[in-house]
């Protein structure tokens, strides 16, 4: 029970951050009056593809060390609470911020068209998301202390998202439908 209600939290964290990283991304657009950084067909492109596959096999993550010598929870705590709330704005507020950056240089500094820049901060957030993937394998334990043979349908299921998502830029309609 312990473990299915953490990973529980761990697909929460995952989507909520990854959801804020984007919701953030859109509103530094729109404040600093820059053109909208992905279409909407790249934003559900990017939460289909980079979400929809990665949060099913991080519900697969394996139960944590010690799980069971932990203190009980209260039966009233409710699931997004303050540890939750602090590491959602935290990584969300980090990608977000870093994938604006990136924008605001493509399109102000550089001169870049709307479109590359598009395609190139989408890519960054696919990577973004991928690897905060394996972020949320663990509320308290750093990912790099987690062996990733621990879940090998996650390490699939990532390198698989990153796989489509560069054969898209590539597969002729498809990348037009992209942008």
């Amino acid at each position: 029970g312990r473990g299915a209600y953490d990973n529980v939290r761990k697909v929460t964290w995952l989507l909520l951050a990854t959801g804020t990283a984007e919701v953030l991304l859109f509103f530094l657009a729109l404040f600093t009056g820059l053109p909208l950084p992905l279409t909407a067909v790249q934003l559900l492109w990017l939460n289909l593809v980079t979400n929809g596959i990665q949060d099913v096999a991080l519900a697969f993550e394996k139960v944590e060390p010690g799980v069971l010598e932990r203190k009980p929870r209260r039966p009233d705590e409710p699931i997004f609470n303050r540890r939750m709330i602090q590491q959602t704005l935290l990584s969300g507020g980090y990608m977000g911020t870093v994938a604006f950056v990136l924008y605001f240089f493509l399109i102000e500094s550089l001169g870049m068209g709307e479109a590359e820049a598009r395609n190139l901060v989408l890519m960054q957030m696919v990577l973004f998301e991928n690897m905060h993937t394996f972020s949320c394998r663990s509320e308290t334990r750093s990912m790099f202390a987690i062996p990733l043979r621990a879940n090998p349908l996650l390490v699939l299921a990532v390198v698989a998202a990153q796989g489509v998502h560069i054969a898209a830029i590539f597969v002729p309609g498809l990348n037009t439908v992209l942008g």
